[in-house]
């Protein structure tokens, strides 16, 4: 088995992950990124994509998909390479300092630093709990809408309450290839933005999109396929939906995962950080964002961005020892512009 060897492993590809990336490449390091998702983007492109955010430095308004879109951008200049839809499940420090790093994929890595950029930890969905339902997850029970066109011609039963069910239900009304789209919950009473309620309510009106109020309380199969939903209604009768196709949507539970046995001070279920250079209780590890706790600690993208900045200069001192490392800046180093891939400006 291979090993990639690198001056720092980033764990999470999240907002804050990505911005750890750039800060580091700014430092001429060599990254690889780890994340259990099967794409870059953390909590912003998986619970809110399309969800307004308005308090990033000098952007008044983005969307959590936009402002991964532009991290990515910042990032592209270091080529840093993604290991995606993978956890870190071991990790083991050697003689000299570095650390050896294995994944649920079979990756591993030598690394001189790790950044753990996890949010608040592996994301994974909450599972529809019916006995046997399992066996149809990922054929015909899916967690996370990936593309509505992959449900063309289908009867779909979208079955939640919050932002990613209601998001999902109009993401395929206005796809417009589902032969039907159903949203399931057990009340009449949604959370999520009013401009996406009012859209809803819109598709409702107009037949595009029907409405059940009840909960799942079995299936039917035939023929090893899943053919139907057993709703359990207010009134406690219960109503048979067909469908192809059952995505549920109960939301995302984080779970600190491998990392909880590392060895690393931990309160709360978040890794204890100094803030001089948010470094863990093991010299090597940093953590950063919604992962880590501090006095005064504000589980702020903004925050976060700052604890990049400082970590990577406190993992500089690792991966460069016999170097002074000076603090340079965008606008007038020559070297930062070629890291970046631009002109440095004439003086003239």
């Amino acid at each position: 088995m291979s090993t990639i060897t690198t001056d720092a492993l980033v764990i999470g590809a999240g907002p804050v992950g990505l911005y750890q990336v750039f800060q580091l490449g700014l430092l001429d390091m060599r990254v690889q990124v780890v994340d259990s998702l099967a794409y870059p983007g953390g909590q912003c492109i998986e619970l809110y994509p399309d969800k307004p955010i308005y308090d990033i430095p000098a952007v008044p308004f983005c969307t959590g998909r936009e402002l991964v879109d532009k991290l990515l951008q910042q990032v592209a200049p270091f080529k840093q390479t993604f290991h995606l839809g993978q956890e870190v499940t071991a990790v083991e420090k050697q003689a000299d300092g570095q650390f050896l790093v294995a994944t649920s994929a079979s990756t591993r890595f030598l690394t001189k630093t790790i950044f753990i950029a996890a949010g608040v930890g592996a994301f994974q969905p909450k599972l529809l709990r019916l006995p046997g339902i399992e066996r149809h997850q990922g054929q015909q029970l899916h967690y996370r809408l990936r593309d509505a066109a992959d449900f063309a011609g289908q009867a779909v039963v979208v079955v939640g309450g919050g932002d990613a069910a209601v998001d999902a239900a109009l993401a395929l009304v206005n796809a417009g290839t589902a032969a039907k789209v159903t949203l399931v919950h057990r009340r009449d009473v949604f959370q999520a933005p009013e401009v996406t309620l009012s859209a809803m309510r819109a598709a409702i009106a107009s037949g595009a999109l029907q409405l059940v109020i009840g909960q799942v309380t079995g299936f039917e199969e035939n023929d090893g396929r899943l053919t139907a939903a057993t709703l359990t209604q207010p009134d406690g009768s219960e109503l048979s939906l067909p469908l192809d196709a059952l995505l549920v949507f109960y939301g995302l539970s984080p779970k600190l995962g491998a990392i909880a046995d590392w060895g690393l001070a931990i309160e709360r279920k978040q890794l204890v950080v100094d803030t001089e250079k948010f470094s863990t209780s093991e010299p090597g590890i940093f953590a950063v964002g919604d992962i880590n706790t501090y006095p005064g600690k504000k589980k702020l993208i903004v925050c976060g961005f700052h604890e990049c900045v400082l970590a990577a200069f406190g993992a500089a001192a690792i991966v460069f020892p016999d170097q002074t490392i000076h603090l340079q800046y965008t606008t007038t180093s020559p070297k930062l512009h070629r890291l970046l891939g631009v002109e440095t400006p004439s003086s003239d």
